[in-house]
């Protein structure tokens, strides 16, 4: 455990000349790692840093297996923007047919990304 307060963190940091920059899911979905790391390179070059992926949800279909299935890919999504050094991941939710399968979904995808260092935010449907 680090014995340095996070107070003494933050106060030891300081602004850079990059300009933070969201990163849409849909140009980063399936990308294999060799192609984030390019992806990175290059926005670094353009003096950008990945701070956000922003994603759409849909769960279309009152059906276990769907909501599984877009779980998964929103969990993928939290192994990217982890890669990619971003720290929020935000989810704009779109369609919901059933909220009592979506919500314990969003809310496994959000202890994920907790425990990898990203605040998952969730727009349109509470997780509570």
């Amino acid at each position: 455990m680090s014995t340095t307060s996070r107070s003494d963190a933050v106060a030891g940091c300081r602004p850079t000349e990059q300009t933070p920059v969201a990163v849409d899911a849909d140009t980063i979905a399936g990308t294999a790692r060799d192609d984030l790391r390019t992806l990175v390179a290059e926005l670094t070059r353009e003096g950008y840093v990945p701070a956000e992926v922003t994603a759409d949800a849909r769960f279309e279909e009152d059906c276990s297996l769907a909501t599984q299935r877009e779980a998964d890919r929103l969990r993928d999504l939290v192994d990217a923007a982890a890669f990619l050094g971003a720290n929020r991941l935000t989810v704009d939710v779109e369609t919901v047919e059933c909220p009592e399968k979506a919500r314990p979904a969003l809310s496994a995808v959000a202890e994920r990304a907790h425990r990898d260092g990203i605040t998952l935010d969730v727009d349109g449907l509470a997780l509570h």
